[in-house]
């Protein structure tokens, strides 16, 4: 029997309940997954767009009719549409826990998350985390974990994320673009399916460097590693002019491209496919993605919210978890 993904209802402010349930809807049952939220708040959401739910006990008992099935967890306030309500920040924080607690026991196969507002989860409920990734490799008590971001046209992963520019240099080490690879490399065996995955590197600087011209980390630094890796066995590039990475017929020739920086990384990713990104976490003893944007308090509540991307995600979460079951089990 196929188990499903649990869901996360994410920020109740935000779109997450929303997307949900009109995923639910769109997927008619080809993907099976269930969301943790309170039933008040996917009530109220699902009275103004219209859309059917049903609540659940068991995670292993779907309803067939096409809503969405919710596991209650009691928040402490109702939704705000719209608005930051530290009020709701445990309760969001809570959600996540058991969702990660449900995947590990074998109730679930992966963990898909909704959007969350950090700043609010901080100054609500003290979340120590700069976001997701980082809670949930605590979650699962590993030391490192790796973000990556794909669409049918384009996978990639940065090397540093969420931290300014000019940290960039001092952050990127010879151990972290190590550590980062070999994990993107082993979710592309184990998760995706590809038996020897092809790795392209973008540079740090213009063109590479250009020799030296322009900086010296990827003689110093980026192309040693890259040499070291190969030497392992990885089919993998040296650093190359980022401005060349991403054009249809380079793509071609990689199943993933590493990249030193955030923006480096997501602008291709979402000027490709701005609305069916997936972002998911590697690394982790469980499954994990997430739709490719933030709460956007700006549409909540209108019923206008576009949940190609929590579609995307889901559908992901469910291929992947089957492909790491066939990976651990090749004759099942």
């Amino acid at each position: 029997m196929t188990k499903p993904v649990a869901l996360t209802c994410g920020d109740p402010g935000g779109v997450g309940i929303e997307i949900a349930l009109k995923a639910a809807v769109q997927l008619q049952g080809r993907v099976p997954f269930f969301m943790i939220a309170d039933r008040a708040h996917v009530a109220e959401m699902a009275g103004t767009i219209a859309l059917p739910f049903a609540e659940i006990e068991d995670p292993g008992r779907l309803p067939t009719d096409g809503g969405l099935p919710v596991l209650h967890r009691p928040f402490a306030a109702a939704a705000r549409p719209g608005k930051a309500d530290l009020t709701n920040a445990a309760g969001t924080i809570a959600v996540i826990e058991q969702a990660v607690q449900l995947v590990r026991s074998g109730a679930a196969s992966a963990v898909c998350t909704n959007p969350i507002n950090k700043k609010v989860l901080q100054d609500g409920a003290g979340f120590g985390f700069p976001g997701h990734t980082e809670f949930l490799a605590h979650l699962a008590g590993v030391e490192r974990s790796v973000m990556m971001l794909f669409a049918p046209e384009l996978r990639v992963v940065p090397v540093t994320i969420h931290i300014a520019l000019d940290q960039v240099t001092s952050v990127l080490t010879e151990s972290l673009l190590t550590q980062t690879i070999r994990i993107a490399h082993d979710a592309l065996i184990r998760d995706f399916g590809i038996p020897r995955p092809r790795i392209a590197v973008a540079g740090l600087n213009p063109h590479a460097g250009e020799g030296g011209a322009m900086g010296t980390e990827e003689q110093t630094l980026i192309n040693p590693v890259l040499a070291d890796l190969r030497a392992a066995g990885m089919d993998i590039s040296d650093a190359r002019s980022a401005d060349t990475m991403f054009h249809a017929a380079a793509r071609d020739g990689y199943d993933l491209a590493v990249c030193m920086y955030h923006d480096q990384a997501l602008i291709p990713l979402k000027t490709l496919n701005f609305s069916g990104g997936v972002n998911a976490t590697l690394g982790l003893p469980f499954v994990r993605t997430s739709p490719d944007h933030g709460t956007a308090y700006d549409i909540a509540g209108q019923g206008i919210a576009n949940p190609d991307s929590l579609i995307a995600a889901l559908a992901a979460a469910h291929d992947m978890a089957q492909h790491r079951e066939r990976f651990h089990d090749p004759l099942g």
